[in-house]
């Protein structure tokens, strides 16, 4: 019997289409969903029956595992309860989307032990799991409602091109699957990236959407210095850091970035393109260090993301992210912790700037010291 296909474009609410996908799913069917990448084929994790079906119509070899699409980031440390600060600093930034995640799944506490063990042997048969959050309105709102995750894998038979429309999905497994959600053509149109995590390293396992330049980037540990304006104190702060952890790690400042290190400032009220206070630029001259370039940024959600850890000028700084992104929290500190703020300079003299800029120094210290940079720094392929 064919599929039936409901077309996306056509629907009268959105709503009635989820509602009969979840339904489907729960009942052992198996549904073909649009995603941002190509169109995926998925049965409910919690089906041992229906899994064993999605293997056979696609015509997977069991040594070729399939991916666990879950609703968010905060789930996936269901089942890698153990992740490293690099598995979670990807799924932080890349999270829905284009990139599946493969890392280890043999910690005691994992979600997966929950899942029937011919599913398990499914998504895990070697000691890791592929994880993904699909950047797709209609997937998430189905994982949203439905009681466990989705083992999903590409519409399409094994080796047969990937399929981007549902017309596509409906040629190659009309006729071995029950529901076919069509969406027209995905965004991007090309796989997401595999990519393998252990500790502080990765391994590119498959190309998509994210090369091996972007998920370097990705993979990267992101200071964020923060103040009002980013024109005075967190563009000071941001270059006396970027300067200090060169010297510790005997780098030059343009060479922090090339090993993974990113640092960065913006401004709860900044605009964007404003250049850095004359002072500013004065007192940083002195010091060797080069603030001629610097063009203001605000803060912004895709910061706050990125952010490994943000560091406030002020406690109103603070709570001001914190009041709007409370998510970031655990990442978010004041520069001085128990000494105190750092005061605007603005409408000082330069002698008032360089006062500024020594405090900041002073209060950079600890942070430094603290991090462990065997840790921050990571690397792409496996050693041994």
């Amino acid at each position: 019997m064919a599929a039936i296909v409901m077309d996306l474009h056509r629907a009268e609410d959105q709503r009635d289409v989820v509602h009969r996908a979840v339904q489907a799913l729960a009942e052992g069917q198996l549904v073909a969903f649009p995603t941002e990448t190509v169109y995926g084929v998925a049965a409910s994790g919690l089906n041992k029956q229906a899994v064993a079906r999605l293997v056979q119509c696609k015509g997977r070899q069991p040594d070729h595992p399939l991916a666990l699409a879950v609703k968010s980031a905060d789930e996936a440390l269901d089942y890698v309860p153990a992740i490293s600060q690099l598995g979670e600093r990807l799924a932080r930034r890349c999270w829905p989307g284009p990139l599946t995640l493969v890392l280890d799944d043999r910690h005691p506490d994992s979600a997966i032990r929950q899942l029937p063990p011919e599913v398990c042997n499914v998504v895990s048969p070697s000691g890791t799991i592929g994880l993904r959050v699909p950047a797709h309105s209609v997937i998430l709102s189905v994982l949203r409602l439905s009681a466990g995750p989705l083992v999903l894998t590409s519409a399409n038979r094994s080796g047969q091109p990937d399929a981007t429309t549902g017309r596509q999905v409906a040629e190659s497994l009309g006729n071995t699957i029950d529901l076919i959600l069509d969406d027209g053509p995905c965004r991007f149109g090309q796989p997401s990236s595999v990519v393998q995590v252990r500790g502080n390293q990765w391994k590119l396992l498959r190309g998509g959407i994210l090369d091996e330049s972007s998920l370097k980037r990705l993979a990267s540990y992101m200071i964020l210095l923060v103040c009002t304006g980013n024109t005075c104190r967190s563009p000071m702060a941001a270059a006396i850091l970027r300067h200090r952890l060169a010297e510790k790690l005997s780098l030059t400042s343009d060479q922090l970035e090339d090993h993974g290190l990113l640092v960065a400032s913006a401004g709860i009220a900044a605009m964007t393109g404003a250049r850095a206070n004359p002072e500013a630029v004065d007192v940083m001259r002195q010091r060797g260090l080069d603030l001629g370039q610097h063009e203001s940024q605000p803060l912004s959600d895709r910061l706050v993301r990125f952010a490994d850890l943000l560091l406030t000028m002020t406690r109103s700084h603070r709570e001001a992210i914190l009041a709007q992104w409370s998510r970031a929290a655990p990442r978010t500190h004041l520069l001085g912790r128990d000494q105190g703020d750092v005061a605007d300079p603005i409408g000082g003299s330069n002698d008032v700037y360089r006062r500024c800029a020594d405090q900041i120094d002073a209060f950079l210290t600890p942070w430094i010291d603290q991090l462990d940079l065997e840790q921050v720094i990571v690397s792409d392929g496996f050693g041994g």
